[in-house]
């Protein structure tokens, strides 16, 4: 039995006045990817330079403002890089490098010889100021930890005099959630003292889940606390920074939006330390779902995913939100059944608006196909299979047929799995359209004979081959399918009932074939089977229609059924 009296509860905040549940997420925040830094430093296989720049362009490409490029004073790995995106004139103008270091003489130098000649700069200072590590790891007490901030402040804020470039001062009490609230109020407080930031010019103060500890909820009601208290609200740009700990490092984001914070710092698809950074992207196309722009330049997931797979050696999850390759599927019956439903409607009432079940956003928004939407194994119904006909090949099948196709693409399935498009199609043209024997239709010639005051209005001619032999039949009728019926019945004694006839054009253009489905009911043994043609033209489309329901019907031994 798990011993969970060893852990204790972390206590949450006691903050009756709270107000973030009643508010909705509006806008997008201040986006800082910290992939090349937080995400990097993770990875078993750190990134390389050449493929720190490409991952760079990447997030310049996707729309970022503000990138934390590394901890330059920490290695020299670290250093050239950024040295190589200063003489490659790599940074545009209106992106703000961000480059984090301890509150330490020689690295803040280190730091401000790295950034020279940059233009815009976000210098990102940290200590940690929870109970715990200021107990266990720097035996230090408040006071102490406050005045490691505060020094550290006064070194930026001297080495600032002689940047040439815009400089921005963050400040994060790292293991924010693991300290008193007035502590780090505290802290924050004093730090902006000595850098007196001004409307134009703010601090960003930055309050970090770097463990996450407890409910989303509870660091929502810690951001507001902190934002309600902050002296100078104007003068501060309040950032997070989630981890994914407890897994709710997307919740905690979004709850923590609502409760005042203007920025988010994350990683594309969550990679970091330990269980990872909040996912920007899952973030973003959260909003996306919910009709507010990101603004990132996120449509196209799938070269998103190439780059960050390929520079990072990390995989994307196939369950991952938006980006997995699972994720537009849609296993079960019943939701297959559903959305072909919801983009039958959606098509049919030309709606501009996005609501098909089971799909929260349009995959082709994000750079997905239609084509993975539904995925057909043993748990599958039929709407699926016919829905794949569909979506892939354009075939229409009428809601009767439904299910004698799926009982076969289900059987398939339970011998080998998941079954493909084209395992399908190659079903349905075996089981229909290549239902061509023994009666196998060859040409026809239809007349209309409506002004001859007979009891039918045309007549068909129609050559067909009989077990190899060549027959023609001669039918009249009201309208080319009657006709043939009369026709076959008199030459060869075949009694039967049209009970279903549905036709549809399968491409538009002068090349366009059109595909006829048959329902024939033998009369007098009542059973039944489907026929399936496809021609450039529709007569001769629904005459093969016609000979296929025939030979599965008086030929099932013949037949694929």
């Amino acid at each position: 039995m798990l011993n969970y009296q060893k852990y204790k509860r972390v206590p949450v905040l006691d903050y009756k006045e709270r107000q973030w549940p009643n508010k909705e997420i509006q806008k997008a925040p201040i986006w800082c990817s910290v992939d090349l830094r937080d995400g990097n430093q993770a990875l078993i296989e750190p990134m390389v330079v050449e493929e720190k720049l490409e991952f760079f362009n990447l997030l310049v490409k996707l729309g970022f403002k503000e990138i934390e490029i590394g901890f330059p004073s920490a290695s020299q790995l670290e250093y050239d890089f950024l040295r190589t995106l200063v003489d490659r004139k790599m940074i545009p103008d209106d992106v703000r490098v961000q480059i984090l270091c301890q509150c330490r003489q020689h690295l803040i130098d280190k730091s401000f010889e790295a950034i020279k000649g940059i233009k815009n700069v976000v210098f990102h200072i940290y200590n940690s100021t929870s109970t715990l590590q200021r107990d266990v790891v720097f035996h230090m007490n408040r006071e102490e930890i406050k005045q490691i901030a505060i020094e550290g402040t006064k070194m930026v804020k001297e080495g600032a005099k002689n940047f040439d470039g815009n400089l921005w001062l963050e400040y994060s009490p790292e293991s924010f959630t693991g300290t008193e609230m007035d502590f780090a109020l505290e802290v924050c407080e004093a730090v902006k003292e000595v850098w007196q930031p001004t409307v134009e010019r703010p601090i960003i103060f930055n309050l970090p889940a770097t463990v996450e500890m407890n409910t989303p909820n509870v660091y929502a009601d810690q951001i507001e606390w902190m934002s309600t208290h902050f002296t100078e609200r104007e003068k501060i740009i309040l950032s997070i920074h989630p981890h994914n700990d407890r897994g709710c490092g997307v919740a905690a984001t979004e709850l923590a939006l609502l409760a005042g914070a203007d920025r988010v710092e994350g990683t594309l698809f969550g990679n970091g330390e330990r269980t990872g950074n909040v996912d920007i992207l899952n973030v973003a196309y959260n909003m996306f779902s919910q009709g507010i722009n990101p603004e990132l330049n996120i449509e196209n997931v799938n070269e998103i995913i190439e780059v960050t797979e390929r520079c990072t050696k990390m995989g994307v999850p196939p369950r991952h939100p938006y980006a997995g390759k699972l994720v537009f599927t849609a296993f079960s019956g019943s939701h297959q059944d559903a959305i072909s439903k919801g983009m039958q409607a959606l098509h049919e009432r030309n709606s501009t608006i996005w609501e098909v079940p089971y799909l929260p956003i349009d995959p082709s928004d994000v750079g997905r196909e239609y084509e993975p939407l539904v995925r057909i194994n043993s748990q599958s119904g039929k709407g699926g299979v016919a829905f794949v006909l569909e979506q892939y090949y354009g075939f229409k099948l009428p809601k009767e047929m439904h299910k004698e196709l799926a009982d076969k693409i289900q059987a398939m399935s339970e011998a080998q799995g998941e079954v493909s498009p084209e395992q399908i199609m190659d079903t349905f043209r075996n089981m229909y359209i290549n239902a061509k024997e023994p009666l196998h239709f060859r040409k026809a010639r239809i007349e209309d004979i409506s002004d001859d005051q007979g009891e039918y209005d045309t007549k068909v001619l129609l050559t067909y081959t009989d077990h190899g032999e060549e027959k023609v039949i001669e039918g009249f009728g009201n309208g080319p399918i009657d006709a043939v019926k009369h026709g076959l019945r008199q030459q060869s004694g075949f009694r039967t009932k049209l009970t279903m006839y549905h036709e549809h054009a399968l491409t538009l253009g002068s090349d366009s074939q059109a595909a006829s489905y048959i329902e024939l009911v033998n009369s007098d043994t009542g059973a039944s089977a489907y026929g399936v043609g496809i021609s450039s033209n529709i007569n001769r489309s629904s005459f093969r229609a016609i000979f296929s329901a025939l030979n599965r019907l008086f030929y099932p031994e013949t037949q694929d059924m």
